[in-house]
């Protein structure tokens, strides 16, 4: 299937294209940090059990992806490229925490799995911007709650966010791109199966090697995004 000229295009990132910026996934020998596991660290019940841990994980990251070296890509910028100049509309939807899509000039983004630069307060919802670091018993700024306050993340257990606006869109899209991803989480592994049976839209995975999903897309194109993404927005934008 040829790429189409008109029509909405509805992008997926993943981890794939941070790691070409240098933000590391914090797993060692056995997916493990620390020695702990994901369970221990990224759950409501870890949160509730010890929020020291939790809390000092996503410091962690929070204080890397504040590091001036960890810039957006070549892939993050012609992301960007691309929905300021496809007529047809453009959403990009991301499985990553960060705020390298954003940094690269794209508005709207829909985090699908919430944003490390976001806190939450479990007492009173209030969510808000959040750079610095964050301890057990930091206040709320709007509730004045102590120990409320947890990372705005969607952890193992909670259903990813906005789901109804990007299943709408993947079932009216011309093109669908799904970039640095495994194909191993759900429900965005399965985001290609549900555009593929409409049969009206075109698919493409773009990743450094086949996902677990990779018989479902129509089109592959193997290696890194940063090469391969820029390549493809030009293709887009010369039809």
């Amino acid at each position: 299937m040829p790429l189409p000229r008109t029509g909405s295009i509805v992008v997926l990132t993943g981890a794939g294209i941070s790691a070409e910026s240098g933000l590391a996934t914090f797993r060692g020998a056995g997916g493990l940090w620390e020695g702990h596991r994901a369970e221990e660290v990224a759950t409501p019940e870890a949160f509730a059990r010890d929020p020291a841990l939790v809390h000092r994980f996503y410091n962690m990251r929070r204080r890397q992806l504040a590091d001036p070296a960890i810039q957006p890509n070549a892939a993050h910028r012609a992301l960007a490229r691309l929905a300021r100049a496809w007529r047809g509309g453009c959403l990009l939807v991301t499985q990553n925490v960060d705020d390298l899509h954003e940094r690269a000039g794209s508005h709207d983004v829909v985090h699908l799995h919430g944003e490390l630069r976001r806190v939450r307060c479990t007492a009173c919802s209030e969510e808000r911007l959040w750079l610095r670091d964050l301890e057990a018993k930091t206040p709320c700024p709007a509730c004045g709650t102590f120990g409320g306050l947890r990372p705005a993340i969607v952890w193992f257990g909670e259903m990813p966010l906005h789901m109804e606006r990007i299943t709408a869109a993947l079932q009216s899209c011309a093109l669908f791109l799904a970039i640095g991803t495994s194909g191993l989480v759900y429900p965005a592994a399965g985001f290609v199966a549900l555009v593929r049976d409409r049969g009206r839209a075109h698919t493409i995975e773009l990743n450094l090697e086949p996902s677990a999903v990779r018989s479902d897309f129509a089109e592959a194109r193997h290696g890194p995004a940063g090469t391969t993404v820029p390549a493809l927005v030009d293709e887009l934008l010369a039809l």
